[in-house]
């Protein structure tokens, strides 16, 4: 009943790892199913978890897949019946009587009687016998016996608990001391010192066992760590990728941080998606509750509260997307169009000098296309923010209120050319907000061609912002100051 228990609480773990979402009370009909139905009919058994732990389509699914390989346990080959020697104990036996045969001269011509001595020694060889607990189960256990005895020792040393893949041959050594590898190793030792025949056959035969046994439980870890590290080792790296400056990301981790992006975005939605109407209690509106009511004679059934209007902002986005930069410009542009439920007002654009609007690229097209064409069109050529501030003025300054936040990203390098940072101030004073987003750490905001100490001035904020971490923190204070 506790092995059942054991069991299924690790496999319900695997799936809660999997996002299958399975509550207290499912997990009890489970156990309340697994012990009315065993665990021999496996088919059975699948189908039946199935119905009680899994709901939707896709819950299903991964449900299949956990199963799969949490019950992937080959069933023991050639286990012997009730009654019969265990397949190890008949080939340990085999082996001492063909010894018995070649020293009877079975085989080789010799006469078939043999002396007094030899058959001591014959009794000697058929008697002995490994003394170490694991020997004993190496070479006269069953397949099955052994099994249970390595998901016991796993669930002792919590082989659950592997993280990464480099930790298979420390879980190894684990589960195979816990199982008395000492005493297997020191019965060896012993029997290699006493340099007999009998002693030197049932040491090989020992350290044959002990080397099948360490791939069989190299096989557990390894199913293990597919099982419960695979999630858990998804997390860790989802954790790294958060952190990790976005100008240092591979082309190959581009899918996980996209994931990871829209991932944060359905959280800062379930967080920010509200009524747009915020109600405050207390503040009683006359006019509309006498309105309201006149068809009850004055009688004042209904009610009407003073409500507060809240519109979500409009968002103007300029992103520098020349040279390392446009990895930032990539993932923030991804943030704001995740985020289309709350923030359905987004314009973007794009420059290295001259600025143009991407709104409607971004909207028709998937973010890998969308880029491409952002940076074919506006990533070449010398950064020159004075002439994208010039290009906002010109074309966009006048769609500028007092609802409109705007957000820049870019390094301020401007190749020490004319910074223009007098039209920054006049977006500051049209503007509800001005934010400024720099990948570079803030000791190099005054370095070099860098004009930060100039536009800072004219900002409502200026931060460091050159990983997921930083956007993500980034958004959900524009979303906060929204509300």
């Amino acid at each position: 009943m506790s092995e059942i228990r054991a069991t299924l609480v690790d496999f319900v773990k695997v799936l809660r790892a999997s996002e299958i979402k399975v509550s207290p009370a499912e997990t009890l009909d489970a156990m309340e199913t697994m012990q009315l139905i065993g665990l021999k009919d496996r088919e059975f058994l699948k189908t039946s978890l199935s119905m009680v732990l899994s709901k939707t389509p896709e819950e299903k699914d991964a449900f299949g897949n956990c199963f799969d390989n949490f019950f992937k346990f080959e069933k023991p080959k050639n286990d012997h019946e009730p009654g019969a020697a265990p397949p190890d104990q008949q080939d340990y036996s085999s082996e001492n009587k063909q010894e018995q045969t070649d020293r009877k001269g079975g085989g080789s011509g010799e006469a078939s009687g043999s002396s007094e001595e030899d058959s001591e020694e014959i009794d000697e060889e058929t008697t002995l016998t490994p003394n170490s607990e694991l020997g004993k189960l190496l070479l006269l256990g069953s397949r099955a016996e052994l099994m249970v005895k390595i998901i016991e020792a796993g669930r002792k040393v919590e082989v659950k608990q592997i993280v990464v893949f480099t930790q298979k041959g420390l879980y190894t050594r684990k589960i195979m001391d816990d199982m008395g590898l000492k005493g297997l190793q020191d019965e060896v030792k012993e029997l290699k010192n006493l340099k007999g025949k009998p002693e030197t056959n049932l040491a090989r035969k020992l350290e044959k066992g002990k080397e099948a046994l360490r791939e069989q439980v190299r096989d557990y870890v390894e199913k293990q760590f597919l099982l419960h590290a695979d999630e858990t080792g998804k997390e860790l790296r989802e954790e790294l990728l958060k952190k990790v400056k976005l100008s240092n990301l591979e082309k190959r981790n581009f899918k996980d941080v996209q994931e990871i992006v829209v991932k944060m975005a359905k959280k800062l939605v379930a967080i920010h998606s509200k009524r747009r109407k915020v109600f405050k209690r207390g503040q009683l509106d006359v006019r509309k509750t006498l309105r309201s009511n006149m068809q009850f004679n004055g009688i004042l059934f209904n009610l009407k509260w003073k409500s507060k209007k809240v519109d979500r902002p409009k968002v103007i986005c300029i992103c520098d997307v020349s040279g390392s930069v446009s990895n930032y410009s990539r993932f923030l542009l991804m943030f704001l169009y995740s985020l289309a439920e709350i923030l359905p007002k987004v314009r973007s654009f794009a420059f290295s000098s001259d600025l143009g609007e991407v709104t409607t690229l971004f909207e028709k097209n998937n973010l890998e296309d969308a880029m491409a064409k952002t940076m074919r069109d506006y990533g070449n050529g010398s950064t020159d923010y004075g002439q994208m501030l010039e290009d906002f003025r010109s074309s966009i300054l006048k769609d500028v209120n007092s609802r409109t936040t705007i957000i820049i990203l870019g390094d301020a390098r401007n190749n020490y050319g004319d910074p223009k940072s007098e039209i920054l101030r006049e977006m500051y004073d049209k503007a509800q907000r001005i934010i400024w987003l720099n990948p570079e750490t803030r000791s190099s905001w005054s370095a070099g061609d860098s004009e930060m100490s100039k536009y800072s001035p004219a900002c409502h904020q200026a931060e460091v912002c050159n990983s997921l971490v930083h956007l993500e923190r980034v958004v959900a204070n524009l979303l906060r100051y929204a509300r």
